[in-house]
């Protein structure tokens, strides 16, 4: 009975010190808060299972327009980290004082393809002055909203240089991130669309008509940042993992080009470095 009691005790102990975590121990334990750009859905929800399986804290990602994310933060939005499809909404937040500078860094690279439905004659090569007009065929041609979502203006820029946004212009059917373009050309609702070879990759009910070339548009980067705001200790650790060789494998089985150069695997709470 005494060496029951003298256990139990142990336990009330334990319990008892439990709950008297420090303030830094506790930022520890909470989830990472991810905002992040519409086509790293599935990738980067891999990479932060394979976070979580190395001894990382839990994380909440939060996916859209890189233009809707960056505003959200700008608005107040809790977060610790985001990744864009684009320099010019990380500049954006930049700009603001939203990110910790020294924590920015180039991640992933992306292509531009042009999609239609997997069971479409669609036959296009995507050059200068390739007929998309008469392929739409009255259709409207799906594409991430040109005005504010990354997608939508390397679409733009592309069919600019290749001298055929005039006569498309005025057939597009803008969508509010590059998924749910995909979304409208996989369920025929558009005959053709322009999104990320990545987006296409993931979703088979569409297939690539062809790749639009690298020059016909801005480089295609996704930088990650800490957001100013953030006082969760696990999130540098977590930015930092999506420079290591376990998350390079995951996305570039994904389709994404690895831009940054991998560091030590790792996982946990430390905040890591913003060099």
């Amino acid at each position: 009975m005494a060496d029951g009691s003298v256990m139990q005790t142990r336990r009330w102990f334990l319990a008892g010190a439990a709950t008297l975590l420090s303030p830094e121990m506790a930022r520890a334990a909470e989830p990472v808060t991810v905002f992040a750009a519409a086509s790293l859905q599935d990738s980067l929800t891999a990479v932060g299972a394979a976070w979580k399986a190395r001894g990382g804290a839990p994380v909440r990602f939060s996916f859209g327009a890189s233009s809707a994310m960056a505003r959200q933060i700008g608005q107040g939005a809790p977060a610790d980290v985001i990744v864009t499809a684009d320099e010019e909404w990380m500049d954006w937040l930049a700009a603001r004082a939203l990110i910790a500078p020294a924590s920015r860094r180039p991640l992933l690279s992306n292509a531009l393809v042009l999609i239609a439905p997997a069971g479409s004659k669609a036959a296009l090569t995507v050059r200068r002055g390739f007929a998309l007009e008469r392929a739409l065929g009255g259709g409207r041609l799906a594409v991430a909203d040109p005005t504010a979502v990354p997608a939508g203006r390397y679409a733009k820029a592309a069919l600019i240089s290749l001298d055929v946004w005039p006569s498309v212009s005025d057939q597009l059917l803008p969508a509010e991130n590059v998924r749910a373009a995909l979304a409208y050309v996989a369920r025929g609702e558009a005959p053709l669309g322009v999104v990320y070879a990545t987006d296409a990759k993931a979703e088979p009910r569409v297939r690539v008509v062809g790749v639009f070339p690298p020059s016909s548009h801005p480089p295609i980067v996704y930088p990650g940042a800490m957001v100013a705001a953030s006082r969760n200790n696990a999130a540098g650790g977590f930015l930092d993992f999506l420079q290591t060789p376990t998350a390079s494998t995951i996305f570039r089985r994904y389709g994404f080009g690895v831009l940054a150069r991998p560091v030590q695997n790792r996982a946990g709470a430390s905040r890591g470095s913003r060099t």
